[in-house]
């Protein structure tokens, strides 16, 4: 096979990334409901990964052999001579959907065949695998091109491919001599994720920086977001097929649905929801999929409480962390929406899954862990720590859902005294004084301390706080140069995981190394030339080869990683609200909160849209040192809303403030802190006197 430098493919080059979007309808027959327009334009749309139309062309030809590609329009120039010859065609990012195929046969009686994969490792006549059933991937599509003359080939809608970048286009001749010719005139993909949506372009949030790397890693998150939300009727058959793959199962209900990732597994998985739900707020601010895709695990919940590990048909069951992650998904859905007729309508189901949960804390104040299953980690069960962190999680969150819904039971207060309890369980039975972090489990023996518990320690505030430097510090150790591998899976680098990671970091006021692992672990990846270079792996081997093991303790064909997985998009959410420092704390932004974290950075700007309207932020200082030298924020939120800004002081002496030109005392303490009772624009500038 001859590697050809990728150029531009003239005839087949419809995918312009311009910040125009075109015209467009939605997916087959879904109504559009999405946005028409971004909410935020302005140079950074540069950045997004999204094609500006539903229906797309290859942008480069790859690679080639026995064929003659001279990049001219018209027939006669991508022609495909011989038996075995064959194209590989490059969309230049992440895409999905429906292949058609335009052609002319100069001779019956030859197969016109289409393989896919994500990344370059795979690209030839073998799909990559989506299926899971073969250890060698997912085989091709092909099509007996039976009259000779133009013709065209459209993928049947089951064989629909939900993700991708390389199509590898061959011709076979069983029946012919080898002087076979087939002319390809022409390719379109109709997208197929994000079905409600005409434009695709239409963010309702953005991010932009002086650091260009940290603006793709945000932008790739996004896309992934996009391409994780799905028509329902597109899911993953369950049981396989026996040989290639068919997403033409049932998800859910509506007409857009969340999954966990665009070439597989496409099904709704709550846990990878406690990443993927924030992303989508901040990023799209169409939440639609997320209502979906929590309803079915609803309407799937078992008679005792237990919500099931995924949705159907995959409908695994016997995970209590995932059954806690549907709660948590419960409580951000409502956060961002204030949609408390689903919360209303869904309560029952809710207390019955807190009782269900909560049945299993025994006279330790711990839970026991009898639902083993989890994100792919090794060695869950008992006192589990990880599980201990999302039960506390869970009870905090409870407790706000049971004030939102109005609740004259007492649950708020039940519901927040068992967290604190548990609170201070975790820290008595589960905490390594010697180490200084969490062990994996309240026996005494463990000597391994995981990424997962003590990143969440630091994110859902469990660790006492006179341990949360020492913890975060720790964490640390497990960082390679692309990122930091999980003792609970060793050789893996889990994005999923290490999304909580850089999340606690920021927590812990460490922005210098929730940068730092950002960088590695994302940065690895967008740079890497065998990915997609738009959107975040599933995850990957420390030896910096693509593979992820499973949480049934075999290593997945190393092509089944899926490369564009929502649940590793934790740098989005987290360079907004602890960069740019803009958060919610009430539902849809009624109260919020402005507390940046510098870093090494000088410039940043963002926001996004609840239904109140835009909120809106930026920062500028004049050095990118770890020290905080002058600065000037300014920042816009909607009428009817209040917040507090936090501040960093400056280095050196007596810290000036003033706000909208007004003069306001700063204090003695290290950061100040501001009430903003009231909507419209401010502007601050904090320096050294």
């Amino acid at each position: 096979m001859v590697l050809v430098k990728p150029v531009i493919f003239v005839p087949l080059l419809t995918l312009v990334l311009s910040v125009v979007a075109e015209a467009g309808s939605c997916w087959k027959n879904t109504t559009c409901t999405g946005p028409e327009n971004a909410a935020f334009p302005g140079v950074w749309e540069k950045n997004i990964y999204a094609p500006t139309s539903r229906q797309v062309s290859p942008q480069y030809i790859l690679e080639s052999t026995g064929a003659r590609t001279d990049y001219k329009q018209g027939a006669g120039h991508n022609l495909l001579t011989g038996n075995g010859s064959q194209i590989v065609f490059d969309f230049g990012i992440e895409v999905g959907g429906i292949v058609t195929v335009n052609y002319a046969a100069p001779t019956a009686g030859v197969n016109l065949n289409l393989a896919f994969s994500e990344a370059t490792n795979w690209i030839g006549e073998n799909s990559d695998s989506s299926n899971g059933a073969f250890k060698d991937g997912d085989g091709y599509l092909s099509y007996d091109i039976s009259t000779a003359g133009e013709g065209s080939y459209t993928m049947p809608g089951a064989k629909l491919r939900g993700g991708f970048r390389y199509l590898t286009i061959f011709l076979t001749a069983p029946n012919t001599t080898s002087d076979a010719i087939l002319d390809i005139t022409d390719i379109n993909l109709d997208i197929g994720f994000l079905p409600t949506w005409s434009n695709l372009r239409a963010y309702q949030g953005y991010f932009h920086s002086n650091d260009e790397l940290l603006n793709r890693i945000w932008y790739s998150g996004a896309y992934t977001i996009q391409t994780n939300m799905v028509p329902p009727d597109t899911g993953r058959q369950i049981p396989v097929v026996d040989y290639g793959w068919d997403n033409n199962a049932t998800l859910g209900y509506g007409d857009t649905i969340i999954v966990d990732g665009a070439k597989r597994d496409r099904a709704v998985w709550p846990g990878d929801m406690g990443i993927a739900v924030p992303s989508t707020f901040i990023t799209l601010g169409d939440l639609e999929s997320l209502k979906n895709g929590l309803q079915i695990m609803y309407d799937t919940q078992a008679s005792d409480g237990a919500f099931a590990e995924s949705g159907p048909p995959l409908s695994q069951t016997g995970s209590d962390t995932y059954h806690m992650w549907s709660m948590i998904g419960t409580y951000n859905y409502v956060l961002y929406t204030n949609d408390t007729d689903f919360l209303q309508e869904n309560w029952e189901g809710y207390q019955k899954a807190m009782d269900y949960i909560y049945a299993k804390v025994g006279t330790s104040g711990l839970l026991g862990v009898t639902g083993l299953r989890d994100w792919g980690r090794f060695w869950q069960g008992g006192n589990n720590s990880e599980a201990q962190m999302i039960l506390y999680r869970t009870l905090e969150t409870g407790a706000e859902l049971a004030e939102w819904v109005g609740d004259t039971t007492g649950l708020s207060s039940s519901w927040t005294t068992r967290a604190q309890n548990l609170k201070v369980a975790v820290n008595a039975d589960c905490y390594d004084d010697a180490y200084g972090a969490f062990r994996d489990n309240a026996t005494a023996t463990t000597t391994m301390h995981p990424q997962d518990a003590n990143s969440m320690s630091l994110l859902f505030g469990v660790a006492d706080q006179d341990r949360v430097q020492s913890i975060s510090q720790r964490l640390t150790d497990n960082w390679v140069s692309i990122g930091a591998v999980a003792p609970e899976l060793p050789e893996n680098i889990s994005p999923f995981i290490s999304s909580f990671e850089i999340q606690g970091h920021f927590e812990a006021a460490r922005p210098d190394r929730a940068l730092d692992l950002i960088r590695r672990s994302w940065g690895w990846y967008i740079n890497n030339p065998n990915g997609t270079g738009s959107t975040v792996i599933e995850g990957y081997l420390q030896n910096a080869t693509f593979g992820y093991r499973g949480n049934d303790g075999y290593y997945y064909d190393a092509s089944y990683v899926s490369h564009s997985h929502g649940w590793s998009s934790g740098p989005t959410s987290a360079l907004i609200n602890y960069i740019l420092g803009l958060s919610v704390t009430g539902r849809v932004g009624s109260t919020w909160q402005l507390a940046p974290q510098f870093g090494d950075l000088t410039s940043v700007e963002g926001g996004f849209t609840t239904s109140l309207g835009h909120f809106q932020a930026s920062w500028n200082r004049a050095s990118s040192s770890s020290s905080t030298s002058s600065y000037e924020l300014s920042f816009k939120v909607p009428d009817g809303t209040t917040g507090t800004v936090v501040l960093p002081a400056v280095d050196g002496g007596k810290t000036t403030l003033t706000m909208n030109g007004k003069v306001l005392e700063w204090g003695s303490d290290e950061t100040k802190t501001i009430s903003v009772t009231d909507g419209g624009s401010y502007q601050i500038i904090v320096r050294s006197a």
